[in-house]
C-alpha cells in the first residue's frame, strides 16, 4: 500500500511540474502548483505510513511494548501544516493573479514580455 502511496505522489509531482513548465496562463500554473503540493503532501503521509499501525498514544505497558507499531504523528502533522499554508499562499497568489490582470489586461504571462518589446 505504501508504494502505491508513493508511486501516486510521485505521478502528481510530475504532472504539476509539467503543467507549472509548459502553461502560460497563471491560473493555470496556480493549479499545477497545488497538484504538486497536494503529491508532495500524499509523500509525506506515505513516508509515515505503517502497515496495521498503532494510535500512537502511551496509555500502558503493552502500548509501550508495541513502539515499532505505531504510526508517526509527525508526517500527519507537517500535511495538516503544509495543507493551511498552502490555502493562505493560494489565496495570496490568485490576489496577485486578479491584480495583473486588472493592469496587463490578461492572465498570460507573455503580455507582459510584449508589453516589455513594445516600450523598448
Amino acid at each position: 500500500m505504501a508504494q502505491l502511496f508513493i508511486l501516486s505522489s510521485i505521478s502528481l509531482l510530475f504532472i504539476g511540474l509539467f503543467g507549472v513548465l509548459t502553461r502560460k496562463n497563471i491560473v493555470k500554473i496556480l493549479i499545477a502548483l497545488n497538484i504538486m503540493e497536494t503529491g508532495i503532501n500524499l509523500l509525506l503521509v506515505a513516508f509515515g505510513y505503517v502497515e496495521n499501525g498503532i494510535v500512537p498514544i502511551l496509555t500502558s505497558n503493552e502500548s509501550i511494548m508495541n513502539l515499532t507499531k505505531m504510526v508517526d504523528p509527525v508526517p500527519q502533522a507537517l500535511v495538516l501544516t503544509s495543507i493551511v499554508i498552502g490555502l493562505g499562499t493560494t489565496a495570496f497568489s490568485l490576489a496577485l493573479a486578479i491584480r495583473y490582470r486588472y493592469n496587463h489586461n490578461s492572465l498570460s504571462i507573455r503580455a507582459s514580455e510584449e508589453e516589455e518589446g513594445v516600450n523598448i
